[in-house]
């Protein structure tokens, strides 16, 4: 599984309304350009509401 560069994440999550839910954040850095990488372990987190973008990199990096 490829790493992901917690600031690179954040990059394609640029505008997110927090909090917000795993498909929203999907949504959003699809939006915004993301590689499929980024794409698959957004996919790849728990379905739940995140409350900030250090949550949102928590999730995908651990």
């Amino acid at each position: 599984m490829a790493t992901v560069n917690p600031i690179r994440l954040q990059k394609f999550l640029r505008g997110a309304d927090y909090p917000a839910k795993r498909d929203d954040l999907v949504r959003l850095a699809r939006d915004n350009g993301a590689d499929a990488v980024i794409l698959d372990r957004l996919r790849q987190i728990p379905d739940r509401r995140y409350e900030g973008p250090q949550a949102v990199s928590r999730a995908v990096v651990h």
